[in-house]
């Protein structure tokens, strides 16, 4: 992302509903104890995120601290996943783990899904 400070442009959002659906249609998925990550791949040259966190995983101030969290961990972290479309589906059992430990899932899951993109180039 630009060096424009805290900012999180449009440009790197899922927005509409029909954005949402086509990336339900696709089949793949990276699972992990928090989150779920439905991924496809966009064609643009950088990264798009969306999240899904239900009245399930908790109160919506649960649920406005995990997806703060996981906006800000997509933020430093969006040069692993070039061009990729992204659904973080947050888990119930998200509300009950750490910040550390939410960001190291995100993290393997990043990693899971840069690996398999076929635009991504080893360092």
């Amino acid at each position: 992302m630009s060096a424009r400070g805290n900012s999180f442009p449009k440009q790197y959002r899922l927005l509409s509903r029909s954005e949402y659906l086509r990336l339900s249609d696709s089949k793949t998925v990276v699972s992990g104890r928090s989150f779920l990550v439905v991924w496809r791949e966009n064609g643009y040259e950088y990264p798009r995120l969306g999240i899904t966190a239900s009245r399930k995983t908790g109160n919506a101030v649960v649920r406005n601290r995990l997806k703060r969290h996981i906006r800000e961990f997509f933020r430093h972290h969006c040069s692993l996943l070039p061009g990729v479309d992204l659904n973080v589906i947050v888990r119930r059992q998200a509300a009950e783990n750490s910040a550390a430990a939410l960001s190291s899932e995100l993290q393997r899951a990043f990693q899971q899904i840069g690996s398999r993109t076929c635009c991504h180039e080893s360092l």
